[in-house]
């Protein structure tokens, strides 16, 4: 049996996300060195001998067209690529750059690294750089649409292009690609619903393709494609940005995540909120599967490399159908191995340090993803969806939901007998470990935010204690339930009374990185421990 490394672009470092960060202008990172070391190399591979000839030449097709999607984040997040890069000599600036989509370091909350750059728009370049909040909320028309780029015309005023207009020729090839690839397709919920996503990127309506994608059940790829996520947009929070993952299932780990899903309903019933806060029924027609990455692109990539995809996010999807839960079992090995395992080493105190474990952090990110679902999407006073009435910080607040009640949901199962409850106590630990590798991407973001809310809440409650004479942390098991149970119980508050002027205040106080955090991340640098992982992007072949 022999081994083929395909690599099908060059290899790409990994950052973090997002965003609105105001820093001056001038502002230089010490070296680009020591950008670059902040990165450690991972090499995805999956095990593609069990798929058919069919199913193997799909995959480059798929590929072809994550990269269309890379082109497209390119130009939301910044603008003019080639531009930009052909004015940089250094290569590990440029290299920098690629990382970034962009002159801004999404590691340092945005700070440029590139001379005579100034701060990153709060809209990227989603809409024109100048414009404020308050011009849209001014201009008359709504501009908050999921797939439009905001620009002015030659008279100076707003409009709103459809992605499919303003990037029409790079879509109708992508379609192309995708039209390719389903027939390929052995799989029919497979082949109906790249077909329908092909629809999708020139109709700018991706109900139809959403839906087909929660009915697949037996598929061996899965390629998740389009604007998605809007955490680029840290304007308005209303602009879905593009990326594409390439993804071979794991059939062995998808059987023991698959009876989780149908524990929603039931869970749901007992999360520590108010009865009017849980009322909304989560669809059970979600599902849990773990899967080998072989390819990232566009939002996805420009960040730190996620672990676990947990969609899609239109309400009337989830509501309906509930939600897919993506585990990305080999990234997490890697973020596991090179970084969680030696920040746990300086910062755990030993007698926990063997409460570590893979298995924990599996359970803890997958159980986040799961979270996604609990709570409620409807605002229960009338001001909409959570999402139109907490306006850019709903996705902090929602990461920071998933989060909590993902750990929540571990606590209670131990309950019900679903789950060893001589393990609990792996999953804190490994929890808080998780907190220390996640927080080193700093607050910019909406998962950053989420992890200062979190540790400062956390830390307040007395959910772990510091050993000043050893610079260790340990996990307080009793004091981190109750601390659980009362932040689970805020954030659902918040997102019911879609209480946008509590959530910024919230984290005004305690979404920032405080002065003991910042101490214990220093530590972790000074160690020389990576911040992230680069993969090297492409597919390694067995037994061809």
């Amino acid at each position: 049996m022999r081994s083929i490394l395909i690599l099908l672009l060059p290899v790409l470092f990994l950052s973090c996300q997002d965003q609105d960060n105001k820093s001056p202008s001038s502002t230089i990172v010490p070296t680009s060195d020591s950008l670059i070391n902040n990165y450690t190399s991972f090499t995805l591979t999956s095990d593609l001998s069990h798929l058919s000839e069919n199913q193997k030449k799909m995959i480059p097709l798929l590929i072809e067209t994550a990269t269309i999607m890379d082109d497209l984040f390119w130009i939301q997040a910044y603008g003019d690529k080639n531009e930009l890069l052909s004015k940089i000599e250094d290569s590990n600036l440029i290299k920098y750059t690629k990382i970034n989509y962009g002159p801004w370091d999404r590691l340092n909350g945005n700070t440029p690294f590139i001379e005579n750059i100034g701060p990153k728009p709060a809209g990227a370049n989603l809409y024109p750089k100048d414009i404020t909040k308050e011009d849209l909320e001014n201009a008359g028309e709504d501009y908050t649409g999921l797939y439009s780029m905001v620009r002015r015309d030659e008279k100076g005023t707003l409009e709103a292009i459809p992605y499919s207009e303003f990037f029409g020729d790079q879509l109708t090839i992508a379609t192309s690609k995708l039209q390719q690839a389903a027939n390929l397709a052995e799989d029919p919920g497979f082949k109906k619903y790249l077909q329908l996503r092909a629809k999708a990127l020139l109709s700018d309506d991706y109900l139809a393709s959403d839906m087909a994608w929660m009915d697949m059940k037996e598929n061996d790829i899965d390629f998740v494609v389009g604007p998605i996520e809007t955490y680029e947009d840290q304007l308005l929070g209303a602009k879905a940005a593009f990326e594409a993952y390439v993804l071979i299932k794991d059939k062995t780990w998808s059987k023991r995540l698959s009876k989780y899903a149908k524990l929603l309903p039931q869970l749901q019933k007992g999360l520590p909120v108010s009865e009017e806060y849980k009322k909304e029924v989560p669809g059970t027609d979600s599902d849990l599967n773990a899967y080998d990455a072989i390819y990232y692109a566009g939002d996805c990539n420009a960040g730190s490399k996620t672990i676990a995809i947990n969609l899609p996010n239109d309400e009337k999807v989830q509501l309906e159908k509930g939600t897919r839960r993506l585990q990305l079992k080999n990234a997490m090995q890697a973020k596991f191995d090179k970084i969680l395992v030696p920040i746990s080493k300086e910062l755990i105190i030993p007698e926990q340090r063997e409460h570590i474990t893979f298995d924990a952090f599996f359970g803890n990110t997958m159980f986040h993803e799961v979270a996604h679902g609990l709570g409620i999407k409807n605002t229960i006073n009338g001001k909409g969806t959570v999402r139109e009435a907490l306006k850019e910080q709903a996705g902090a607040l929602e990461e920071g939901k998933a989060d909590i009640l993902g750990l929540y949901m571990i606590t209670k199962m131990a309950e019900i007998g679903e789950f060893p409850e001589e393990q609990l106590m792996d999953n804190y630990v490994t929890f808080l470990a998780s907190i220390f590798r996640s927080s080193r991407f700093g607050a910019s973001s909406a998962h950053g935010r989420a992890n200062m809310l979190r540790f400062n809440y956390f830390e307040e409650k007395g959910a772990f204690s510091y050993d000043e004479s050893t610079g260790h942390y340990s996990v307080d098991f009793e004091a981190m339930q109750e601390a659980m149970k009362s932040l689970s119980e805020l954030i659902l508050t918040i997102q019911g009374n879609g209480d946008y002027e509590k959530i910024t205040q919230l984290m005004e106080e305690k979404g920032q990185m405080g002065t003991s955090l910042q101490k214990a991340l220093d530590r972790v640098n000074a160690q020389g421990i990576p911040v992230d992982v680069v993969f090297e992007q492409g597919v390694k072949i067995l037994g061809l």
